[in-house]
């Protein structure tokens, strides 16, 4: 696959940085560029922000790039001062609405200025960081209202995107990935039960995604597969 390019958003997160190294390392891609709020990226994109994203589009195409693996390694689970929902009580119409934003709406809007970039006649690869816990069907203690809509909402997102990407191009992928619990900013607050040898710090759970995304074959479009590789039921 020399020649080809990847790229990976949310690069400066724990996920998102150990997926863009890894890519990177591997040879599989000559060029990975990774976008991100800040740091080092070629223009800032902002999940919540469409015209961030639109503007990350017109440089690629200004750059003549045409991915053929996109990653939005992306996701909300709690902010400084509020943590996913455990009851009724604590819904906030505002706060749904940023676990939303960033959890459902940016990858969308991803997939919207950025798939019409990738290759229309070879394989492509496009996935976005889902979570188990946003399984209508496995869902047995509730809570985490916001975190568990949105990520239900990626993955209906996925799910659409694969059956009408799949008439202009059918050799694509595309999915959403459960990575597992990772040590991460994200989950740090909620380690604490997390049984023995569970817990994959980011090189790890990079490792894993890439694996599981590079076996996926066009018959598996619109589904999510765990960090090892198990189809999850919506």
């Amino acid at each position: 696959m020399t020649g080809k390019s990847a790229v990976v958003f949310g690069a400066s997160g724990g996920i998102g940085s150990a997926v863009a190294d890894a890519l990177q390392s591997n040879g599989q891609f000559e060029t990975v560029i990774r976008f991100s709020r800040s740091g080092d990226t070629p223009v800032p994109v902002d999940l919540t922000s469409e015209a961030s994203i639109e503007t990350a589009a017109a440089w690629m195409k200004d750059q003549g790039i045409s991915p053929s693996m996109i990653f939005v390694a992306t996701g909300l689970l709690h902010g400084d001062d509020r943590g996913p929902e455990k009851s009724l009580r604590q819904l906030d119409a505002d706060w749904l609405m940023k676990n939303y934003q960033v959890n459902a709406i940016g990858p969308a809007l991803v997939a919207k200025y950025f798939l019409p970039l990738m290759d229309r006649k070879d394989i492509i690869r496009f996935a976005a960081l889902s979570a188990r816990v946003g399984s209508i069907s496995d869902n047995r203690l509730g809570g985490w209202y916001g975190y568990r809509a949105s990520k239900a909402a990626l993955n209906m997102m996925i799910r659409n995107l694969s059956i009408e990407w799949s008439r202009k191009n059918d050799r694509s992928v595309i999915v959403a990935l459960h990575p597992g619990t990772v040590d991460t900013a994200l989950s740090r607050p909620f380690q604490s039960n997390v049984p023995t040898g569970k817990l994959f710090d980011s090189g790890r759970a990079a490792r894993h995604l890439l694996d599981v995304l590079d076996q996926l074959e066009p018959a598996d479009s619109g589904k999510i597969f765990a960090w090892d590789g198990a189809e999850i039921q919506p």
